[in-house]
């Protein structure tokens, strides 16, 4: 089974340049529902069997993630999200897993909070192993959530298993992979990456701890299953990355 670990999609509203794709000065386009055909044919013409799915940062969307991927059990699995500094924020962990979220996706530098912050972050990690929920960290070149920050924070937990996004591409992927290589819990996704990053990942922490995810729309299912096949051609080793690792970490297997 192939299977996508990180991918957004929302149900765009408001006047947000970045979510509407309107240019400065116009109307931003009226609402439409999102519709599923665009992400499951995408999926379709890839060969990609499941995907993860969540909200843009810009605006958290529990309830539209939750009901989507009600729609469509089969194909898709989602990842919510909280602002830990939120009052409700373990009440919404809770009432996201009761609902059959799969994950919980945390984006530190949008949502104005440094990802080594244990009183803000014990209490959501000490939340998701109690539900079962692997925790997503969105990290790009970003100082609020650098890879030895995320280890800082992960390693008190290690039966929550941990995704660096990213990889922490593109100057922090060689923290990321030494934290992966010594925490085994943590895990490093491939989306926005560069092929050479997946290849020097492959080489130091073997194919059980990658894991291959394409962020559509910003990237495309069968141009990011392209990347994996020329940096691990071992087809066992490339079943694990495009599948087999984010089945058990999900508990599918």
């Amino acid at each position: 089974m192939i299977i996508d670990a990180y991918n957004t999609t929302q149900d765009v509203r408001g006047r947000s340049d970045y979510l509407t794709g309107s240019k400065p000065g116009e109307e931003p386009p009226p609402y439409v529902p999102f519709d599923p055909q665009r992400i499951l044919s995408r999926m379709d013409a890839a060969g990609v069997d499941k995907a993860m799915v969540c909200s843009l940062a810009q605006r958290i969307e529990n309830d539209f993630i939750i009901d989507l991927v009600d729609s469509h059990p089969d194909r898709l699995f989602g990842f919510g999200q909280v602002r830990p500094q939120d009052d409700d924020a373990l009440y919404e962990i809770e009432r996201m897993a009761e609902a059959g979220i799969s994950g919980l996706k945390l984006h530190p530098s949008m949502h104005g909070y440094h990802v080594a912050d244990h009183g803000l972050l014990d209490p959501v990690f000490r939340a998701c192993a109690k539900f079962n929920l692997p925790v997503l960290i969105n990290a790009l070149d970003d100082a609020f959530c650098a890879p030895f920050s995320i280890e800082e924070i992960a390693k008190g937990h290690p039966d929550v298993p941990t995704i660096i996004a990213h990889m922490g591409a593109v100057w922090n992927v060689p923290e990321a992979i030494i934290v992966s290589e010594r925490q085994p819990h943590i895990y490093l996704e491939t989306s926005a990456t560069l092929i050479a990053d997946v290849r020097r990942a492959y080489a130091r922490v073997g194919p059980e701890k990658i894991l291959f995810g394409s962020e559509w729309p910003g990237s495309d299912f069968d141009l990011e299953r392209m990347k994996i096949a020329k940096a691990i051609p071992d087809e066992a080793d490339r079943a694990l990355v495009e599948g087999g690792n984010m089945a058990r970490i999900l508990g599918w297997t």
